[in-house]
């Protein structure tokens, strides 16, 4: 199985420059440390450690420092225990259509309000608490925090951090540091164990592009260091988490209810992405990979694979930062930021659903209807009164009357 991978998978020409080969990359005793494909291996049980990690550190220390912030969970009422609408919910579907209403209706002998009142408890009931999605967050930003912290300490005395062309002379040959092969193993290690848990985790709006983005963080990591293309690797580590703990932290302060901190510092991650993400990633980091790199080698297939993940993630900061303008946009002239705009803003589909009351009877009265009816009639003419007040000034004698 080894030679079969090293035959068809490791090829010589596929990975390395024309002339190189991954024997020239071997370790020397006693010298400097080369990557190894076979090292990637270590990522996996990293993965698990990261996971045990994070189950502890959430109940030991996020937990308890979400009820110092003040963080509260909305009270939702709980589904009655109707053993077949449990088992439609969890083998069929969430949202039952009309018909499967009025099928589960006869079978429970229930009316349908009441059925579709069942299925609102239930997704609600399955959605999950700001204290859960406080501790999410926590986790990230203590991570991303001092992966930047170290990774930044690991680079600033480096030359390829100043000046890109360094990143390439003498490529592949180049030896890693011991800092920047565990900078490179817990990132994969970290990402890997979002991969892996992504199915228990708060799902989010754009839960696809952050699937998307995992994969293809994973494979970046992954060839860049087997092809030691680490220094350019590190840079974009460097970049990523250069902005990724104020998102974090903005929204551990939205969930503790912390409006103006949060408002804050998301302003302050706003203007860190666009720039990183906008200008520093594809003016610098993209550009040494495509052009400055041609200087040093001439183009093979690993030399477009590479770039081809990285623009796979230049596609996903340009879409992030459309919604990031947006929800700026509405901070800057409506002076808010919606729920529903932020990253974090789950996507299930009932997620504004109204708890609405009980009724006594199967049907409601016409009398209470009409008494409804009546109430929104009323609060939506003072609304209009007072838009027409509020916005015109001069109005002739007969508007009164008319209103």
């Amino acid at each position: 199985m080894e030679a079969l991978v090293n035959d068809w998978l490791w090829r010589d020409e596929y990975w390395l420059p024309p002339g190189v080969h991954w024997r020239d990359m071997e370790d020397v005793e006693g010298g400097d440390r080369f990557p190894r494909p076979r090292d990637l291996l270590f990522t996996l049980p990293l993965a698990f450690a990261f996971m045990a990690l994070r189950y502890v550190f959430e109940r030991l220390v996020a937990v308890p420092f979400s009820k110092y912030l003040g963080v509260k969970d909305q009270v939702r009422v709980r589904a009655a225990s109707i053993p077949k609408l449990e088992t439609f919910y969890k083998q069929r579907s969430r949202q039952p259509s009309q018909s499967d209403v009025a099928s589960l209706g006869k079978q429970c002998g229930l009316s349908q309000r009441k059925i579709q009142t069942w299925f609102r408890h239930r997704r609600n009931q399955d959605r999950p608490s700001n204290t859960k999605k406080f501790c999410e967050a926590s986790w990230r930003f203590v991570f991303y925090l001092l992966s930047f912290t170290a990774g930044l300490g690991s680079l600033i005395n480096t030359p390829w951090l100043w000046n890109h062309r360094d990143c390439w002379r003498g490529f592949p040959k180049q030896p890693v540091a011991e800092a920047h092969y565990w900078y490179y193993f817990l990132e994969m290690g970290f990402y890997l164990s979002l991969l892996m848990s992504v199915s228990v985790d708060v799902k989010r709006k754009d839960f696809k592009e952050q699937v998307i983005h995992h994969i293809a963080t994973i494979f970046l990591l992954g060839f860049s260091y087997c092809a030691n293309y680490v220094r350019v690797g590190t840079l974009v580590m460097l970049v990523h988490d250069s902005s990724d703990f104020l998102l974090e932290s903005a929204k551990m302060f939205h969930y503790a209810g912390w409006t103006r901190l949060c408002d804050s510092l998301f302003v302050v991650f706003a203007l860190v992405f666009l720039f990183t993400r906008l200008v520093v990633f594809p003016f610098r980091v993209v550009h040494t990979t495509l052009v400055l790199s041609s200087e040093f080698f001439q183009p093979f297939f690993g030399y477009y694979f590479f770039n081809a993940l990285l623009l796979v993630l230049q596609a996903l900061h340009v879409f992030w930062a459309y919604l990031i303008l947006r929800m700026v946009y509405k901070f800057v002239f409506l002076g808010k930021v919606e729920r529903d705009e932020r990253s974090d803003a789950e996507s299930e589909v009932d997620d504004n659903d109204e708890e609405e009351p009980e009724e006594d009877g199967d049907e409601c009265s016409w009398e209470q209807r009409k008494g409804a009816i009546n109430s929104k009639l009323a609060s939506l003419a003072n609304n209009c009164v007072l838009n027409n007040l509020t916005h015109q000034r001069n109005i002739n004698s007969r508007m009164p009357k008319a209103r």
